[in-house]
Formats: C-alpha cells, sequence, structure tokens
C-alpha cells in the first residue's frame, strides 16, 4: 500500500442547545453561520464511521511553467474510523488501494485528510479561528455566503506537515462558501498564511467542494466531500493532487464522542526541505510531538 494511515484527533464533542423561551421571556439569539456549520460538522463526524467510498488520486508533479511533467492515478477503497476516550479523539483514515493499479517509481508527494478541512467549524479548532462573515454570491443557482476564516497562532492548528517523523503546524487562512438557508459548507479556499521555506514550504493552496449525497432511505442526505485538490509549492518543486471522492455507501458501525476529553495543544516544529515522499495531512497526527519552529 503506497499510502500510510494518517491519523487525527477530534478532542470530544459540543452540542450546541437552542432554547426557545416562551411565556413573555426573550426569544434565543440567532444562529450565527458559523455555528449553522458547526452543526453540520457534529452531524458529519457522528456519521464517520458508519460511511466508506471510493477515492481517486490524481498525483501530479509540474514544471516552473505549469505544466504538468509527471502524473500517477491511484483508486481506493476510504473509509475514515473514529475513537474517544478520556484521553483525546483520535481518527484513523485508511485507503486500501485497488491492487490492480500498477505504479512506476516517482517522485510525488502525499497528501491526507484535506476532505475534512470543514473541520475548521469544529468545536474543538473553531475557537483556533478569526470568522468574518462577507458579501452573499449565486452560484449555480444557490444563495451562498462568504466566510473568511484565519488561524490565530499559539492555537491548536487543524492541518500539518509531516517531515522527518515530525509535524508542523500549518497556519491557514482563506473562505468557506456557505449555503445562505442551511449554513451547509459548500466549498472551501485555504492557503497558508505566511511562507514556510524555513521548513521547505513556500505555498499550499486547498480547494475543497462538498456535495449533497443521497445515502439510502434509512440514512437520509448529507453534505459529504467530493472533491479536494490541493497545490504545493517548494523552493525547488510543485506539485498537485486531486482527490475525488464518489460511490458513498453506509456501514451499521456505531460512532459515539466522548464530550470530556483532554485538550492536547499542536506545536510546531523547525526543518529544512520537504522531500515527495513526505506527507501533508489534514488534521495532524496526535500521537507527535513536534517541538516549536524557530522564528528566522
Amino acid at each position: 500500500m503506497r499510502y500510510s494511515h494518517s491519523y487525527c484527533h477530534f478532542l470530544g464533542c459540543w452540542i450546541l442547545l437552542a432554547a426557545c423561551l416562551q411565556c413573555g421571556a426573550q426569544s434565543s439569539p440567532a444562529l450565527t453561520p458559523g455555528d449553522r456549520a458547526q452543526r453540520q460538522v457534529l452531524a458529519y463526524v457522528a456519521k464517520l464511521a458508519d460511511l466508506h467510498c471510493a477515492e481517486s488520486v490524481v498525483q501530479q508533479k509540474l514544471n516552473k511553467n505549469g505544466r504538468v511533467e509527471v502524473t500517477d492515478q491511484s483508486n481506493f477503497d476510504y473509509l475514515i474510523m473514529m475513537q474517544g476516550d478520556t484521553d483525546g479523539f483520535q481518527m484513523n483514515e485508511s485507503r486500501i488501494e485497488n491492487v490492480s493499479t500498477k505504479h512506476k517509481a516517482l517522485p510525488l508527494l502525499v497528501t491526507n485528510g484535506f476532505s475534512t478541512l470543514m473541520l475548521i467549524f469544529h468545536p474543538y479548532y473553531r475557537d483556533s479561528f478569526r470568522f468574518e462573515t462577507g458579501p452573499e454570491q449565486i452560484v449555480n443557482g444557490r444563495q451562498l455566503l462568504s466566510l473568511h476564516f484565519a488561524y490565530l497562532p499559539g492555537t491548536r492548528a487543524p492541518a500539518a506537515l509531516a517531515l522527518r517523523g515530525r509535524e508542523y503546524a500549518l497556519e491557514l487562512e482563506g473562505t468557506a462558501w456557505l449555503d445562505s438557508t442551511t449554513g451547509d459548507v459548500v466549498s472551501i479556499e485555504a492557503a497558508l498564511m505566511r511562507d514556510m521555506s524555513d521548513v521547505g514550504l513556500h505555498s499550499l493552496r486547498v480547494h475543497v467542494e462538498y456535495k449533497l449525497t443521497n445515502l439510502g432511505k434509512e440514512a437520509g442526505e448529507m453534505m459529504l466531500p467530493s472533491l479536494a485538490v490541493i497545490d504545493v509549492e517548494t523552493p525547488r518543486q510543485h506539485w498537485r493532487n486531486t482527490h475525488s471522492f464518489t460511490n458513498y455507501r453506509t456501514f451499521s458501525t456505531d460512532s459515539e464522542q466522548e464530550p470530556n476529553v483532554k485538550v492536547h495543544p499542536d506545536v510546531e516544529a523547525s526543518g529544512k526541505d520537504i522531500r515527495p515522499e513526505e506527507q501533508i495531512i489534514n488534521p495532524p497526527n496526535p500521537s507527535s510531538a513536534p517541538t516549536p519552529r524557530e522564528k528566522p
């Protein structure tokens, strides 16, 4: 198998309760766009253990002019499992590769987990970002609200660069597009807030799309990842990986979230150069303990 498992942690679950006060009392304040997006994320995380799908990954290496030099494609049965206890919350992203897939020995980058970028709205990552509501826009006949976000340095980071056995927190900013009525996350654009060439990462751009998916009569419909495009540039290399997710199916596996789990703060690390065999993952692996990255 060409992809190792990427371990992610979601440190518990927080449930929003909206109470309707009667008898002349004031009503509850209206939910913000972030609140509504959070409801979608909590429903998504609660359902993850019941889902698996087909994932197609196209890895490309580009030249200085942006033209594709090398391409490789892989197909997987894709599954995310999760478990929670009093020490933390973990996710195991598993890929079982199609045995008929043949590969050449190519210097390509590995990217994992970016389909879950909407976890910036999860309660344990939401406070790590500053959110600002932007203008609305009609896209394909759908009224969408833009919500800009920017990482707050020193807080838990939901994405990391795995380099030589360490993880470097990725400070991301960008825009999430939400359905104006339901608050569902429709797409997210993100990029690095600052150059990380000191660890070999010059730029990172991420585009993720979510699609309303019918899971059958019992499970109903859910907004699920359909596409994730990750574009990475180092001082000497340029890669683009495209992850496509189709054919979602359900299991009978139950999924529970432990509400009283401990928080493990993510920290940054130092390094020099990023090599093709290294990984960029989202969310980061809780098993590693990187040291703070030195400031230039």
